[in-house]
């Protein structure tokens, strides 16, 4: 590992916490009863919790670390219309209407994120920058150049092809073979976000219980007994919003979800005009590859957050760190020798289908699944669910329904993890 990559004051943990710390709060005992038992606290728990809280229900949310511990604080900051596979490929799967239905709920969400933040006032650097989605292959630009003149009627996007003899208007690289910008893709600071909207379900009444693992749920007649090293509560509704950390207390979902580690970068902090050099237009920025990279500027525009997969298996963001450095200077040789001030980790969750999806297993509520784009759709999936909770009929989503598929043997250790990168990989290197 070459240390000499690190900043002295280098730290191990997201470079948002610098500014928004784990907020300290009262380590209450849970009370006995509830309406509503949140098990989760990041973008998806909060946001169902402020819509039970804020229709009249008494609400606790759980979390076994401190609040917003996991990738809800750990993300680039990067929201886009989130739906992976394309409305071909959807609409064999599911019908023309389905799919249709799906990839328009990729629009809510990116519409709702941006709505919300408006609504609430919440200060957290959220701007429509656009995305540059760059071929890392010729073949690619023909693909996304395609892609752009047969969007699917009613579902068009407001988006524009960059040759690569125009890429340096977007990117300072010529490592990638130009692109396309999607212009209503848009950026956050998730930690301040995450701040902004724990403020807003602690204003609306919900009680948060951080430190406090779920450890068992039983149900009793109509309600459930949710169990806790600290006690239990007695609750009519649970809703699981673990994503990317759902473990064996909700084995059939656990069964259903990859966790996928996703690691990011922060460089030191960096000459304005480099910066303005690398990346002119304060883009967002991901490309072709499989297995993705993703980029972007810091919010005062002083630094490079660098994310994306570069081992088979997880590992110490220490490690992780100079492996991404690597593949940024690769893209922007002029940061080789600019040293890394932050290095972190968090966890995706991916499925099976590539699809997030939303419902209830024995009776308790759930939403997960993102597939990497959970800032925009895990809030307002989250939204949906609190709703749906409270029995409102503008609950109802396009994922309402689906099947959610598991493979056999698989209990929840993505033992197939390392061969699918190796061979991701090894497609992405081939791409002509």
């Amino acid at each position: 590992m070459p240390s000499d990559l690190f900043a002295n004051d280098f730290k191990a943990a997201p470079y948002w916490w610098d500014a928004v710390p784990r907020p300290d709060l009262p380590r209450n005992d849970p009370p006995p009863q509830a309406e509503v038992v949140v098990v989760g606290s990041g973008y998806t728990g909060l946001q169902a919790a402020l819509q039970t809280a804020r229709g009249g229900r008494h609400t606790v949310v759980l979390d076994a670390e401190a609040a917003g511990f996991g990738c809800s604080t750990r993300n680039g900051g990067q929201i886009s219309t989130s739906v992976k596979p394309g409305f071909d490929e959807l609409a064999r799967r599911h019908g023309r209407e389905s799919a249709f239905a799906i990839m328009q709920e990729g629009r809510n969400s990116l519409r709702y994120i941006g709505d919300f933040v408006r609504d609430e006032q919440i200060d957290c650097d959220f701007g429509v920058v656009g995305r540059f989605h760059a071929a890392h292959a010729p073949g690619r630009y023909e693909e996304l150049a395609r892609s752009v003149g047969t969007q699917p009627k009613g579902l068009e996007v407001a988006c524009h092809v960059v040759p690569r003899s125009q890429q340096r208007s977007e990117i300072g690289s010529d490592l990638y073979h130009g692109g396309v910008v999607y212009e209503s893709h848009a950026s956050i600071n998730p930690a301040r976000y995450h701040q902004g909207l724990l403020q807003r379900v602690v204003a609306a009444g919900a009680e948060l219980v951080p430190h406090c693992p779920a450890t068992g749920i039983e149900r009793i007649g109509q309600d459930f007994l949710v169990q806790m090293p600290r006690g239990t509560i007695r609750t009519r509704d649970v809703v699981i919003a673990t994503n990317g950390y759902t473990g064996p207390l909700t084995g059939w979902l656990s069964r259903r979800v990859i966790p996928i580690g996703s690691y990011v970068i922060a460089t030191e902090a960096l000459e304005p005009e480099l910066v303005d050099r690398l990346i002119p237009k304060n883009r967002i920025v991901s490309d072709t590859r499989k297995v993705v990279y993703y980029y972007r500027a810091s919010p005062d525009r002083r630094r490079i957050l660098f994310g994306g997969r570069v081992s088979l298996s997880e590992t110490d963001p220490r490690r992780s760190g100079p492996l991404l450095h690597a593949a940024m200077s690769r893209i922007f040789p002029e940061l080789a020798g600019r040293k890394i001030s932050h290095s972190w980790c968090g966890l995706v969750a991916y499925s099976f289908d590539e699809l997030m999806h939303v419902g209830r297993h024995d009776g308790m509520h759930y939403a997960m699944g993102y597939c990497g784009s959970g800032v925009g759709m895990a809030s307002y999936l989250g939204m949906r669910l609190g709703q749906q909770v409270l029995g409102l009929a503008e609950g109802k989503t396009a994922f309402d329904g689906l099947p959610f598929q598991t493979r056999p043997f698989y209990s929840g250790n993505p033992w197939f993890l390392a061969p699918s990168v190796l061979y991701y990989s090894w497609r992405d290197r081939l791409a002509r």
